[in-house]
């Protein structure tokens, strides 16, 4: 096989996408599924800003490597809630993996509109089992029904409001991963204020100063602070 040699037409580094898949292994199914999400993403990404410019390079590993790697913390999880999905990250790549898997389900928030559309979009194009909610974090939780797994988020808001978007459903048993970066022990103590917790730390595989924190029950330390943790 011939050796492989960086694109010329395209930002991303392709030794990157050799060293992410090295990273988070995938069947070649889901490979060609996400291929041919990073090709619309970037095909969309002159238009709008759905990723920072300065990470296209190293697209594979400071994003899709980085959603893949929830999967292993929740392996039995097949109904997902992705909080402001922006790009994608993680909401299309879980959904592009667990397409897979009888019964997946990725719903994702997110309430700017182009950005929703590309989403939807990003579903068609791989064939991945989402829904897209065009809606505030605040107004959309309560409103998605049945069983959910597992909601997660990536740079979206501060820790303590995160928790509190994701009480109704984590109420309902579901489990919190959140994707966050190296202020992540002052975000911790930050939620502590407002909510009692047990929080699991994961580092994340693809290096950096990333983390990935994990919820399984939370309690509001103060009974009348708001939907997003913050006090009345």
């Amino acid at each position: 096989m011939a050796k492989a040699t960086e694109q010329t037409n395209s930002p991303v580094l392709v030794s990157d996408k050799v060293r992410a898949i090295a990273l988070t292994p995938v069947s070649r199914e889901t490979e060609v599924r996400l291929d041919r999400y990073v090709e619309l993403l970037l095909a969309w990404q002159a238009k709008t800003n759905l990723v920072a410019p300065s990470t296209l390079p190293n697209l594979w590993t400071r994003h899709i490597s980085d959603s893949l790697q929830l999967l292993d913390i929740a392996p039995s999880a097949k109904i997902w809630v992705d909080l402001g999905s922006g790009g994608g990250f993680p909401g299309v790549v879980l959904a592009c993996e667990l397409a897979k898997t009888p019964g997946a389900m990725v719903h994702m928030v997110e309430r700017n509109a182009k950005k929703a559309a590309f989403l939807r979009e990003a579903l068609r194009v791989t064939d991945s089992p989402g829904t897209i909610h065009l809606a505030d974090i605040g107004d959309s939780v309560d409103r998605i029904s049945g069983q959910v797994d597992c909601v997660t988020a990536r740079a979206v808001a501060p820790l303590h409001q995160l928790i509190g978007f994701a009480e109704p459903l984590m109420k309902r048993g579901a489990k919190a991963l959140f994707l966050k970066g190296q202020d992540v022990d002052a975000e911790l103590t930050e939620a502590t204020k407002y909510w009692n917790m047990n929080p699991h730390l994961h580092s994340s595989r693809t290096g950096g100063h990333g983390w990935i924190v994990e919820l399984d029950q939370i309690e509001r330390r103060n009974q009348s602070a708001t939907p997003d943790g913050t006090r009345a």
